[in-house]
């Protein structure tokens, strides 16, 4: 991503930054001006900041979500508010997060750390399915809430992991789909529209 007129220290940072998921050509370069006009302070500090979290951020030994190093399970996983028989399985931390700010779950969580995608080399082992698997053998988890995202992958994923805890009794359940509290019609999409249809409740 190398622009002309730049020396090389700029390029670097161009393409540095444009490595950045969702940042273009565009967007890289006015970062990299953001950050050479700004106080040496504040660069210094975003530049911190990223090391401590490479350098301190961990998983999770339990539910494979974000933790700082000095503590093995999350915040999630420490608070006895939360209730330990019902769990809620997303492919990322950031999907976790996002349940986590509708606080409409008081399960715990299960981070795959991704989704199947046989195209791109992921199978069932690159993801934490086997622990999850130990975590429902336990015994304490009555409930599975599978919250992929609702794409072929994620729904490949949901099924994948559904087969493979069946034998251990534990009730699979699939986050409902379709038009959302609020919406109308005419802003919905043919998919939101067919699980609409497919997840209808008597009334």
């Amino acid at each position: 991503m190398a622009v002309p007129g730049y020396g090389s220290t700029v390029d670097r940072l161009v393409t540095a930054l444009g490595r950045l998921p969702g940042i273009g050509a565009k967007s890289a370069e006015r970062l990299a001006h953001h950050l050479l006009k700004c106080p040496d302070s504040e660069a210094v500090e975003l530049a911190e900041s990223i090391l401590a979290a490479k350098q301190r951020i961990r998983l999770c030994a339990v539910c494979y979500h974000l933790t700082d190093a000095e503590q093995p399970l999350c915040d999630i996983c420490r608070d006895p508010r939360r209730d330990p028989s019902i769990l809620c399985v997303v492919e990322q931390s950031r999907d976790l997060i996002t349940l986590e700010k509708s606080r409409a779950w008081v399960g715990l969580y299960h981070v795959l750390l991704g989704r199947l995608a046989p195209l791109s080399g992921i199978g069932p082992d690159s993801l934490t399915i086997d622990a999850l698997a130990s975590r429902v053998a336990a015994g304490q988890i009555r409930e599975i809430v599978m919250a992929t995202n609702p794409n072929l992958e994620g729904d490949g994923t949901a099924l994948l992991i559904a087969e493979r805890l069946g034998p251990l009794n534990v009730r699979i359940t699939r986050l409902a789909r379709g038009l959302a509290s609020g919406s109308t019609l005419e802003f919905a999409n043919r998919d939101m529209l067919a699980d609409a249809f497919t997840g209808r409740q008597p009334l």
